[in-house]
């Protein structure tokens, strides 16, 4: 898809990054009158080049399509240095972003998610409230195309989804067998995914292939939930363009980028507002290297916070295997059902906050997670291959863990003095590890796991207790709030100490909840977009 209007020369708004909070921020800015301009180092993807409908799938998620941009190694990627970090960071670069690979679960956090430091006296309380943001949900879930089921009583009352709920098939059936008998609480997984052709989408037919990118052109994707109603709407989207800096005056404001194009050209794009949306790890890079003799630290980064705080919902795996046959190829991908029966604070349990369980299929004879790796050379090929795949293809599921870990100064993110992207820019290096209240929260919630399997009827189990490739959810290393000694951006995204300049990805969290993000990262970005919307004159005259 090409947008052939005339770029202009300086943009209301420039928008670096189309990912998930980048296509909200357009579609919603142009649909005001905006002249928008969005710069994307990746591409356009078309849903025939995803293998998820062939025989190669599991083979082609090893490489093409990982999750792992140090392994997929594409030039539209940058690499990460990761020696220093239990978990390696998961993201895909294109209009869309990592929505193009994610499972599409679609998370509301919960009430206390906002309220932590009142609550738990641990980390901090957002700016905001979880009815504060509700509204914005509700628009998402439309935008969206959810499925899901209202009612589920860990929540407050509120709209129901715009779609019915996916089927949760056998492994879901078992699962809340095993729940029932524990008397735990269980619902319906709602899924960005819809259950019948919804906005120009096809229905799911459940390949389970989702983390891969979906062939059949069903799962919310924003290139396909958003980016055409923003290019429809007069936005300029510019793809294979790597921004390297961010400019600014001597006033310090905000001037516009400097990028490289796909021909090795640096460029330049002016603009009385800047919006960066290059996820938990590219939005801080972006910021420390865009110094300046005003921001010698980096942008926006006197408070020294940039980059610190990150979030990486380490996850743990819960595999049981039964002795009757489940479907469990069968998608969706991310989740069928969902528990958070365990999710709040128990001070009995000796640490603090929780984690949210979803059930996933295992896939095919790889297993579902074939691109994740980890397995000894003997138990994935050859005789234990086949010794495995009778065990368990088709024969069982697993209980996702989504850890909630807090705030941390010392797991970040910094620039890599020695490796840099195939534009010669600096790459990120992360620094992460799990803390004590991290490993006591997990062990718990895989013995809880095992006992939800052993009360489903599982015959045997496999844990995995850290997933290396899980850090697709990056969170905290730009944090809002009222403090411009303890936060980067205010709770309207507004860097505090440059007054042109946003942050809408999910940088800004200030705690990482147990959840899946996107949602909360749209809902947050349609926020903010708003309040700018409403407020762009003024936003303008203190140019």
């Amino acid at each position: 898809m090409a947008n052939i209007r005339k770029r202009p020369e300086v943009a209301d708004v420039l928008i670096i990054g189309a990912g998930a909070s980048g296509s909200v921020a357009a579609k919603h800015l142009a649909e005001s009158g905006c002249d928008v301009v969005c710069l994307e180092q990746g591409g356009w993807v078309d849903n025939g080049e995803f293998w998820g409908d062939k025989p190669e799938w599991e083979l082609m998620s090893q490489k093409r399509w990982h999750p792992n941009p140090n392994v997929r190694d594409l030039e539209t990627d940058y690499p990460c240095e990761t020696s220093e970090s239990d978990v390696n960071p998961l993201m895909y670069n294109a209009v869309g972003g990592s929505t193009i690979l994610y499972a599409a679960q679609w998370q509301r956090f919960m009430p206390s998610d906002f309220r932590v430091r009142t609550l738990d006296d641990v980390a901090a309380d957002w700016p905001f409230t979880y009815e504060d943001l509700e509204p914005f949900y509700d628009r998402l879930d439309v935008e969206m195309g959810v499925s899901g089921l209202n009612g589920d009583p860990a929540y407050p009352p509120g709209k129901a989804p715009p779609l019915p709920p996916l089927p949760i098939g056998r492994i879901g059936m078992k699962a809340a067998e095993g729940m029932n008998k524990l008397g735990w609480h269980w619902w319906p997984g709602p899924n960005a995914i819809p259950s019948r052709p919804y906005g120009g989408r096809n229905q799911c037919v459940r390949r389970g292939t989702c983390l891969t990118g979906c062939p059949e052109r069903a799962k919310g994707s924003t290139d396909h939930t958003h980016w055409p109603i923003a290019l429809e709407h007069g936005a300029t989207l510019v793809t294979g363009a790597r921004v390297r800096e961010i400019t600014v005056d001597a006033r310090g404001f905000a001037t516009g980028a400097i990028y490289i194009d796909r021909a090795g050209r640096e460029r330049e794009q002016r603009a009385n507002i800047v919006i960066v949306c290059c996820n938990g790890v590219g939005t801080p890079r972006l910021l420390l290297l865009s110094k300046s003799p005003r921001f010698p630290d980096g942008l926006a980064n006197g408070s020294g916070l940039v980059g610190r705080n990150l979030m990486m919902h380490p996850c743990a795996i819960v595999t049981g295997h039964f002795d009757e046959p489940l479907e469990s190829w069968l998608g969706p991908a991310g989740q069928t059902i969902q528990s958070m029966q365990f999710y709040e604070t128990d001070p009995a349990r000796g640490f603090v906050r929780g984690a949210k369980w979803q059930v996933m299929p295992s896939g095919g004879p790889l297993g579902m997670r074939a691109a994740y790796g980890g397995k000894p050379i003997e138990e994935a090929w050859g005789v234990g291959l086949h010794r495995t795949t009778r065990k368990v293809f088709g024969r069982s599921f697993e209980w996702g863990i989504i850890a909630e870990d807090l705030p941390d100064l010392e797991n970040r993110v910094v620039v890599d003095p020695l490796l840099t992207d195939s534009d010669g820019v600096p790459a990120p290096k992360i620094v992460y590890r799990n803390s004590e209240n991290t490993q006591k929260l997990i062990e718990f919630h895989v013995a809880r796991a095992q006992e939800a399997m052993r009360a489903a009827g599982a015959i045997d189990m496999s844990v995995t207790p850290l997933m290396r490739d899980c850090g697709w959810h990056l969170m905290g290393t730009c944090r809002m709030g009222t403090d411009p000694g303890r936060s980067v951006v205010d709770e309207w995204g507004r860097a505090h100490e440059v007054p042109n300049l946003f942050i809408y990805d999910g940088s800004v969290f200030v705690t990482s909840s147990g959840f899946n993000p996107t949602g909360t990262i749209c809902a947050i970005a349609l926020r903010c977009v708003k309040h700018l919307i409403a407020h762009r004159h003024e936003q303008m005259a203190a140019e």
